[in-house]
């Protein structure tokens, strides 16, 4: 059905989303009028995109599952935002970020997206402080920044450790205007069950209202699918409970190619599993590697004395600490990538010098900063002999007023002091690179269907930089979309409203009504989360932190077979024609076990180590990543032709013209 036509427009870098702008079709404000856009999603990427639909007059539907937009997972995002503003004078810019980018996703993204990204980046600032983000300042009145892994600037602009929140509740005030306005219907607590094609094009969604059960029918002049990533296919992960593929894979089901779903994040800094009880996992901002030192200790016996509570580990001295981060890559220490800062975890635990009962975690330790803070704040503030407790005081507020309600998290999770006692770290799966396949209009291989967000693949490679995911989400939806959207709905200005009552509606409602019915004649032997969590432990032992051969080919294997018995076996309560948690449950957990086993098909077929995706065959002496830039410089494109087995893999070449391509090094 598609073809891998990424449409970069030609011309130097820096110039070609000028040209872009300059040379496409525009819709005259009148004309947006009579066209409808559907967007499902309304997390950052999507609310953005709405509230911007909106205000240029297009009729916007938007359509998410939480009985709020203020609820998307957006929320949940701490550390802050990218952008190239060069506010500290360290040497920033726009090339600097695009670098950076490509670099740190192991040059497997697409050069003309990043650069769009970054050029676009200090106007997404800007929007958002018109809008009243209260985004942290330094004592010139200027907005502050800090550094996130994988850079050597300090370009990261947030709010404390809630930048996420508050980024979003600037786009829900957008919204919220336009919906005001009429000029936005919101369709809160309903899902996307399907996608509909007419002609080829997508022209709407079947949505079922998750409070009534009904099935409803939407139609539109595009589709855009904002609705994140897919890293609860691993059960156990950071990701908001409800976060799903339902929206990106049925769209694949219906032609959409699926792209690099193999390239997963894992996050180096989430509190560690405690037990079989746990349904997630907790984020700790990357910020806290700003200040916070990664260590383990030096002997073994050190460390198995601290995992039976026989030693703590503020006992241990400075020369009994291994900081393995900075020992391993001086020149970015604690601030390397995630993909790096999380393998290097996990070889320490797996090496025996684990710190939890577990064994499965390091220490974050904020020593080092509290003792350093408060001694420039005793200077700031003249004392001339300060006691170490007024040295720790002094730093204890400075540490509190950037990451306090992080501090204030962890407490409550953990019950420990994490002012006094090293927080207790270890990696979890946090983003996904993969997703839908979008050329550079943001469209995928359906016409009319476009991506955003999380939701498509197109700007991170194989590993996403940290304070980059809500950058591109509101690159996306603010600046990019707007356009790319109007130069394809310049086509549709005399087609007139999208009839529902078509045999295209009518055929795609009765697959998402049989759907339905099969998943409620289980036999009922066991519950949706039985299934989800069998799928998680195949997910992390096998095509987790790092995969081979034997162990993807095995997944595989057994993810098909659980699948097989998911579709014979699982159990949903109540019925359809209502509320039914565990039916929306069971409808996305169906959607993973597809995924799941596409995602260890390309972990497989990509013979190489490269970002997030790290092969056990393939690595340096060190233990580092080991791409292979000769055969395997694409994205992979995954058709769907049925069962995950029969998907047919299309390649998109990576062009390289403006960076040189070589081993990625953080030391």
């Amino acid at each position: 059905m598609g073809i891998l036509d990424s449409k970069i427009p030609s011309g130097p870098l820096a110039d070609k989303w000028t040209q872009y702008k300059n040379d496409i079709n525009l819709v005259n404000p009148a004309n947006k009028r009579k066209i409808d856009i559907i967007v499902v999603g309304t997390g950052l990427a999507g609310g953005s995109a709405a509230a911007t639909f909106a205000e240029l007059g297009y009729n916007v539907k938007t359509f998410c599952y939480q009985d709020s937009p203020r609820r998307a997972h957006s929320i949940a995002a701490q550390g802050g935002i990218n952008a190239a503003k060069n506010y500290q004078g360290d040497g920033d810019s726009n090339y600097r970020l695009f670098y950076d980018t490509v670099k740190g996703g192991d040059y497997r993204s697409r050069e003309a997206n990043v650069y769009r990204l970054a050029e676009v980046s200090g106007n997404i600032i800007d929007q958002c402080v018109a809008q009243g983000v209260p985004f942290a300042r330094e004592y010139g009145g200027l907005l502050d920044n800090r550094s996130f892994g994988g850079v050597l600037v300090s370009r990261t602009f947030y709010a404390k450790g809630q930048t996420g929140q508050q980024l979003l509740l600037g786009a829900y005030a957008a919204m919220n205007r336009q919906i005001n306005r009429g000029k936005i219907k919101a369709y809160n607590r309903h899902e996307m069950l399907d996608l509909v094609l007419v002609d080829g094009k997508a022209r709407g969604i079947i949505a079922r209202n998750l409070v009534t059960g009904e099935i409803e029918r939407h139609s539109a002049h595009a589709v855009v699918l904002a609705s994140g990533g897919y890293g609860n296919v691993f059960f156990l992960s950071t990701n908001a409970m409800g976060s799903n593929v339902m929206a990106a894979w049925r769209a694949h089901r219906r032609g959409a190619f699926f792209a690099n779903p193999c390239y997963t994040q894992i996050h180096p800094t989430c509190i560690p599993v405690s037990g079989d009880h746990q349904s997630k996992l907790t984020l700790m901002s990357e910020s806290l590697r700003n200040d916070g030192r990664i260590w383990v200790p030096k002997r073994m016996e050190d460390a198995k004395a601290i995992r039976e509570g026989k030693m703590k580990p503020t006992q241990l001295s400075e020369e009994e600490r291994d900081y393995y981060l900075e020992r391993r890559y001086p020149a970015f220490g604690n601030l390397v990538p995630r993909d790096v800062a999380s393998r290097a975890a996990k070889e320490r635990c797996d090496a025996g010098f684990g710190v939890n009962k577990t064994g499965q975690a390091v220490f974050l330790d904020f020593k080092s900063a509290i003792e350093r803070y408060g001694k420039e704040q005793a200077k700031i503030h003249g004392f001339s002999n300060p006691s170490k407790e007024k040295i720790t005081e002094l730093g204890e507020g400075i540490v509190e007023a950037k990451y306090g309600n992080l501090f204030q998290m962890y407490e409550k999770i953990v019950d420990e002091n994490p002012y006094v006692t090293p927080m207790m770290i270890y990696p979890a799966v946090h983003y996904t690179m993969g997703g839908l396949w979008v050329d550079y209009n943001l469209q995928t291989t359906i016409p009319g269907c476009y991506a955003a967000g999380e939701a498509n693949f197109s700007d991170h490679g194989a590993n996403r930089l940290g304070a980059s995911a809500l950058m591109q989400g509101l690159a996306d939806g603010y600046f990019i979309l707007p356009y790319t959207i109007g130069d394809y709905l310049s086509h549709d200005i005399r087609t007139g409203p999208i009839p529902t009552d078509s045999a295209e509606f009518d055929s795609v409602e009765k697959d998402v009504r049989d759907r339905i019915e099969r998943l409620m004649s289980g036999k009922g032997k066991h519950s949706v989360d039985h299934y989800h969590k069998k799928l998680g432990h195949i997910m992390w032992d096998k095509c987790g932190m790092s995969r081979n051969a034997k162990g993807l080919k095995e997944a595989i294997k057994e993810i098909s077979e659980l699948r097989s018995d998911f579709w014979e076996n699982v159990r949903i309560p109540g019925t359809a024609d209502g509320l039914n948690q565990e039916l929306e449950k069971a409808g996305r957990v169906a959607d993973f076990l597809e995924l799941g086993e596409l995602f260890a098909k390309d972990a497989l077929t990509r013979n190489e180590s490269c970002g997030g995706h790290f092969r056990e065959e393939y690595q340096t002496e060190e233990g580092e990543a080991l791409r292979d830039d000769k055969n395997f410089k694409f994205v992979s494109a995954w058709e769907y032709k049925g069962e995950p087995k029969d998907s047919v893999l299309h390649k998109e070449s990576l062009v390289y013209e403006n960076i040189e391509l070589k081993t990625r090094s953080y030391k």
